[in-house]
């Protein structure tokens, strides 16, 4: 379970899922790993959203693919290909009909329209947009160095949510879906799900963890 915390640690994700989210709401100080080693099948890279055939999974490629030995804050977004019109594309189709996704799509929409050069730094610009949606105040700071362990005052909550676990998660955070009717309730998706279907109200759902 997650617990509430002032302070926390975490990696930073690409759209992150809803869980990871759910372990922000109400910090003082958020620690964004900036030292790390890349992880590879992790969310930095990735995030899973649901539509009307169930779920999708989202993959920003990166520059000598996932088996890679950079730090994370140096792997560079393979920009070769569509991925990013890909992404909005599925987006747009999975939340179209959402009932907030008018509210969010400009933001979103411009977003895809940048060409990031590093990953962290791209995922860094939508943690921030979502924090800001989310209403989250908390102070951002970058590590300037890896640590392996923090002191109690400090939540580690690097790692804990993987897209391998999907299926197998210790608690749920209930919402209405778009598609819940079709594919049943999907749990701890990218927090675009929550935000496209909730609006303002995500913030509270979200402290309803315990």
């Amino acid at each position: 379970m997650i617990q509430t915390a002032k302070k926390v640690i975490v990696e930073n994700q690409y759209l992150g899922c809803i869980h990871y989210f759910a372990g922000l709401v109400d910090c003082e100080q958020i620690l964004l790993e900036y030292q790390e080693n890349w992880q590879k099948m992790s969310y930095r890279n990735r995030c899973i959203i649901t539509g009307s055939n169930g779920l999708i999974n989202l993959t920003v490629p990166v520059v000598k693919g996932r088996d890679q030995k950079e730090i994370y804050r140096d792997v560079r977004i393979n920009n070769s290909d569509q991925w990013r019109k890909q992404h909005w594309r599925s987006i747009f189709s999975c939340y179209g009909k959402a009932p907030f996704f008018e509210y969010y799509k400009d933001a979103l929409e411009a977003f895809y329209e940048q060409d990031f050069e590093f990953l962290f730094d791209m995922n860094l610009q939508l943690f921030m947009w979502i924090l800001k949606m989310l209403k989250i105040k908390a102070t951002i700071i970058l590590t300037e160095s890896y640590n392996n362990t923090y002191s109690e005052e400090t939540q580690d909550y690097r790692n804990l949510w993987q897209p391998r676990q999907q299926s197998n998660l210790p608690f749920t955070i209930p919402y209405i879906q778009v598609f819940q009717d079709r594919t049943g309730f999907q749990p701890n998706l990218s927090i675009l799900d929550l935000l496209m279907n909730t609006g303002p109200e995500a913030i509270h759902i979200l402290r309803r963890k315990d």
